[in-house]
C-alpha cells in the first residue's frame, strides 16, 4: 500500500499539503505552478484592495510556469490539495473538470471534454493517472483508482479499480486499499 511519510495510508479525503511543498535546493517547477494557481485562489477568495492588486503577479508566475512546465492548467480548476505532477509537460486539465486530493498525474495526461458522456471529468481522491492517459467526457473516477499509461477513459472506473487500454476497462478490481498491495 502507498504511504506517505509517517506511514499512514494516502487519503482520499483529506489533502496532504506537503506533497505540494518545494525541496529546498530542487528545481521543481510544477511544485511552483501549483504554488502560483494555489495563490491566486486564495487570493481571488479573499477579496479586498490588496488582493485585488496583488493578483495579476500571480497571474504573470502562472503563465510563467505553465509556459515552463508546457501545462495548461487553467487559474480556476477544481483541485483538491496534494497533487503531484513528477513530470508535468503536456498535462491539459478542462476548467470544469473535478480533480479529488492526492492525486498523481504524469505527463501529456488530458482531462477533458469529448467522450460518450457530457460534461467534464469527476476524479475521486488519491488517483494515480499513467502518462498519455486520456478522461474524457462526464466520467467520474472513484477514490483509489489507477489509470493505466496511455488509457483512452470513456466510462466510469469504481472505486480501488484499475483501468488500462483503448478505450479503458476495467482489469481489476479492489475492495479497499490495502489491495494495491498486490499491484
Amino acid at each position: 500500500m502507498k504511504t506517505n511519510e509517517s506511514s499512514k495510508p494516502i487519503s482520499a479525503t483529506e489533502p496532504d499539503w506537503s506533497r505540494e511543498a518545494p525541496v529546498p535546493g530542487r528545481y521543481e517547477p510544477a511544485k511552483k505552478l501549483l504554488a502560483a494557481l494555489r495563490r491566486y485562489q486564495r487570493l481571488k477568495v479573499s477579496g479586498g484592495i490588496v488582493a485585488r492588486a496583488v493578483r495579476p503577479l500571480f497571474v504573470l508566475r502562472h503563465r510563467l510556469w505553465s509556459a515552463v512546465t508546457g501545462a495548461d492548467i487553467p487559474l480556476d480548476s477544481r483541485i483538491g490539495g496534494g497533487l503531484l505532477l513528477p513530470h508535468p509537460n503536456g498535462i491539459v486539465i478542462h476548467p470544469d473538470a473535478c480533480i479529488g486530493p492526492n492525486c498523481l498525474l504524469f505527463q501529456q495526461v488530458t482531462i477533458g471534454m469529448g467522450g460518450r458522456k457530457p460534461g467534464a471529468p469527476k476524479i475521486g481522491g488519491h488517483v494515480d493517472i499513467g502518462a498519455g492517459a486520456k478522461i474524457l467526457g462526464g466520467v467520474e473516477i472513484g477514490d483509489h483508482a489507477l489509470i493505466g499509461a496511455n488509457a483512452v477513459v470513456l466510462d466510469d472506473v469504481p472505486a480501488h479499480a484499475t483501468a488500462v487500454g483503448i478505450p479503458a476497462r476495467i482489469v481489476r478490481r479492489g475492495e479497499n486499499a490495502t489491495d494495491r498491495n498486490e499491484r
